[in-house]
């Protein structure tokens, strides 16, 4: 069966105060590098958030994070992947079925929004029920919760061995606190009340992915581009 070179990335609409008050949102180059591995692929590549808008992670715009040929990219409004973050179609109005790839981009707000993001959850399940791959950085495993599959009624890494943030991560940048007034489930824990296992590299902060069949999931920032690829590796054996 032939699948669709199209992918779609998911963006967060959430933003909250986090970063010593500065605000949390998507986090840029976990869609940022997304977008330039597939399209690189030849895919063409959509990226669509709950509500139609975003807010832009403070901390990702920081050198550490955001510099060089990427810092361009973000700064160019008239740029392929600016003109498609700046101007998402309504989540309503994306057919799942027409994409091979699914990408849960992140940031911190994913916690809030992607657990409860109806929208988003239809069309990556949409994905998955048509063979494709379902791909998710950071804190976008939290889209999990409502991606089902038809043939257990429960969630598609139900049984899958997964990665994401780490709470040790959490701790570390001194943000524990805030998140935990979102009320919202870190991403080790929506492992565990999904019926997943939850694995993890011993740095914080080391780019690592884990593959479950045709479920890849990377930990942090530094994994958003390996992640990519690695998706689309799995797609290209579909």
């Amino acid at each position: 069966m032939s699948h669709p070179r199209r992918a779609v990335i998911a963006i967060t609409s959430a933003t909250a105060p986090l970063h010593n008050g500065n605000p949390t949102g998507l986090f840029i180059s976990e869609a940022l590098h997304p977008f330039q591995v597939f399209t690189a692929a030849g895919f063409e590549v959509d990226l669509v958030s709950e509500t139609g808008k975003y807010v832009p992670d403070w901390l990702s715009q920081q050198p550490d994070f955001l510099a060089g040929e990427d810092k361009k990219q973000w700064e160019d409004v008239s740029g392929a992947f600016r003109q498609k973050l700046d101007n998402m179609p309504n989540v309503k109005s994306i057919d799942g079925k027409k994409y091979g790839i699914f990408f849960a981009s992140a940031g911190h707000a994913a916690l809030i929004d992607f657990p409860h993001a109806k929208g988003l959850q239809k069309i990556a399940t949409d994905v998955w029920v048509e063979g494709g791959v379902l791909s998710a950085v950071c804190h976008g495993a939290a889209i999990f919760p409502g991606v089902i599959d038809p043939d257990t009624g429960k969630s598609v890494i139900q049984g899958k061995t997964i990665t994401g943030f780490t709470t040790q991560g959490e701790y570390d940048m001194h943000i524990m606190e805030p998140i935990q007034s979102w009320g919202e489930p870190l991403i080790d824990e929506w492992a565990e009340k999904l019926g997943a296992k939850y694995v993890r590299s011993a740095g914080v902060w080391d780019d690592f992915h884990v593959t479950d069949g045709r479920i890849v999931t990377g930990m942090n920032p530094q994994s958003a581009k390996s992640t990519a690829k690695v998706a689309l590796e799995i797609f290209e054996k579909l």
